[in-house]
């Protein structure tokens, strides 16, 4: 495509480019139908003042495009690919922590609650939000009632959880909508890829959560280990003994995270017992005060 002269260029309204910075220098001009597919293959070369500038000027190419009858098909792969990137950029690399929850009995609550469902959820993510953001941990995925974050340090991983369980608790004493959420926390080295964090140490975390029964936090003998010299003030552990547990190739040695506002008896971990032994206090169990 022949280059946009300079004199046309100027006699151009704002309203032709997709972006004009603070300076009022112009970029990405969409007058015509040439130039906004230009700018449609050029979108990711340009050097935007933020990320709100950038949505602006996305919105405007996609109008423009619309406009002139462009199924932007590539641009839009091309944008969530590049979302898709940034965002794995930020998440803990190597050896992290993965914590997934999900509500117990989600099927009896929806009927249960049926219209009002979708608000008590809402508020249920929220709480799953905070607690991991204020512990510095890292939102992967959000989808019906299942959540999953990464943590770089394990102890923040735990933190989190003793929050959202806590929070839960004081929100049912509230509002008398008693939410249950199991937690299951296990620490490991998934790839990380553009779509985020795959392999068996994610399969790993999914089935130690399933063990579990709402209100309780699991973890797996992987995390109990590597939190050993960070053990957070007021946390311990108590043994639920080994389990095998679905398409892992050996049995997991199990632990309940115990704190002060915790439910603190539940049934039998779900899973077939491995060797069967009466759960114990772990040995890293704080005396009561």
């Amino acid at each position: 495509m022949a280059q946009l002269k300079p004199a046309k260029r100027a006699g151009l309204a704002d309203r032709a480019f997709a972006y004009v910075d603070s300076a009022g220098r112009r970029r990405l001009p969409i007058h015509d139908r040439a130039h906004v597919r230009n700018a449609l293959a050029r979108f990711n070369q340009v050097a935007f003042e933020d990320d709100a500038a950038r949505e602006r000027a996305r919105k405007r190419l996609l109008n423009a495009a619309k406009k002139y009858r462009i199924v932007p098909v590539g641009f839009i792969t091309g944008q969530l690919q590049s979302e898709r990137q940034q965002v794995a950029a930020g998440l803990p690399r190597g050896f992290v922590t993965l914590l997934m929850t999900d509500i117990e009995g989600s099927t009896v609550l929806l009927r249960t609650l049926g219209n009002r469902y979708g608000a008590v959820l809402k508020s249920v993510r929220t709480i799953l939000r905070k607690a991991v953001k204020r512990s510095h941990g890292h939102e992967i995925d959000a989808r019906a009632d299942e959540f999953f974050a990464a943590f770089a340090e394990p102890a923040a991983a735990l933190e989190a959880a003793v929050a959202i369980q806590r929070e839960l608790g004081r929100r049912a004493e509230s509002d008398g909508v008693e939410v249950r959420v199991r937690v299951g926390i296990h620490s490991g080295r998934p790839k990380l890829t553009d779509a985020g964090y795959i392999g068996l140490a994610v399969h790993t975390t999914a089935r130690v959560c399933s063990t579990a029964h709402g209100g309780q936090i699991v973890v797996s003998a992987a995390t109990r280990t590597a939190v050993v010299s960070s053990l957070p003030k007021g946390i311990r552990f108590r043994s639920l003994g080994r389990r095998r547990l679905a398409g892992l190739p050996e049995a997991e040695a199990l632990f309940q995270v115990q704190a002060e506002g915790l439910r603190a008896s539940f049934p039998r971990a779900h899973g077939r017992r491995d060797v069967p032994s009466k759960p114990e206090v772990d040995q890293l169990e704080l005396p009561d005060e």
